[in-house]
């Protein structure tokens, strides 16, 4: 199955397979500093047109479809919205949020099944120091149209570009427990709330997903106004396992359906100067409800 492409210059690059616009990467500047300006992937939708990702929802308006955040960083916030401070909870501290600049598009490669970027990105924090240069790529391939299904790769070469350290961390490493979000982050649309999420494991809900650790975790849900399912798989590349730190789910079906591939759940890890980490990801987005073992089938299936 083919796909097509526009750029919009200065806004947006839109995926679309016939009269589907499958997502659109959006690097334009976020007009709200409070929500920590950086790209995103919004709207996601499957083949059949089912939208799966959610969008500034009324609960967090700094969630914004598939985004890369850091929500505890050597004091700033890179995920946007209210900041986590133990002993006084949520507090709107707009001079802790930083922001993530576009700096171009080094590689921009279309080809009949496939779009592969690369991307340069500065990292700012909110007086406007420069902490860290990232390389970032996403790729949007494996279009199959018999399952249903593609991939969203999303890689991060992070580089400390300070003259110290640079500290990531999360809520739960300043003192909220089991609040370990930052990193990688899908958020849902509505009609994923309370939805079926499963690992490879026995686990029966998010809730006993939460925290913990797995080479995949999906979510499956039923849409409102159109009779369908859709799933979404969230996958580390084999690579993760040798990172710079070790990854955790952090997951929730309820109140709200989101996923983040947290890179500093329970403890914090730090960046030397001039270091760099590395990254990647895969989501699968699909029409119908899978289940585990079709979840794994597929994935096998799959060469990174």
């Amino acid at each position: 199955m083919t796909i097509q492409v526009t750029h919009t210059h200065g806004e947006r690059i839109t995926v679309r397979a016939g009269d589907i616009e499958l997502l659109s990467y959006v690097y334009a500047p976020d007009p709200d500093a409070f929500e920590a300006r950086k790209p995103c992937i919004h709207p996601l939708r499957t083949l059949a047109g089912h939208q799966v990702s959610g969008y500034r929802p009324n609960d967090h308006r700094w969630h914004k479809g598939l985004q890369m955040t850091a929500s505890h960083l050597s004091g700033q916030n890179f995920w946007g919205g209210n900041c986590y401070v133990h002993g006084e909870g949520y507090l709107a501290l707009p001079d802790r949020v930083g922001s993530m600049r576009h700096d171009g598009f080094p590689v921009l490669d279309v080809e009949a099944d496939r779009l592969s970027l690369a991307e340069d990105l500065t990292w700012i924090e909110n007086g406007g120091q420069e902490w860290a240069r990232e390389r970032r790529g996403i790729t949007v391939h494996l279009v199959d149209e018999e399952a249903g299904s593609y991939a969203v790769d999303w890689s991060i070469r992070l580089t400390n570009t300070r003259a110290e350290p640079l500290h990531f961390g999360s809520p739960t490493t300043a003192g909220r427990e089991m609040a370990g979000y930052t990193g990688l982050q899908w958020r849902g649309p509505r009609d994923f709330t309370g939805c079926a999420v499963f690992g490879p494991g026995d686990e029966k809900d998010a809730g006993e997903l939460m925290g913990t650790q797995g080479p995949w975790l999906a979510f499956t849900a039923e849409h409102d106004d159109v009779d369908a399912h859709s799933t979404l798989v969230f996958a580390h590349a084999p690579g993760n396992l040798d990172a710079i730190h070790a990854s955790h789910w952090f997951v929730r079906s309820e109140p709200i359906p989101t996923v983040a591939f947290s890179w500093a759940f329970f403890e914090e890890f730090e960046l030397a100067p001039g270091a760099s980490f590395d990254y990647r990801y895969r989501v699968v987005v699909a029409d119908g409800a899978w289940d585990r073992d079709r979840v794994a089938t597929h994935l096998k299936g799959l060469s990174w």
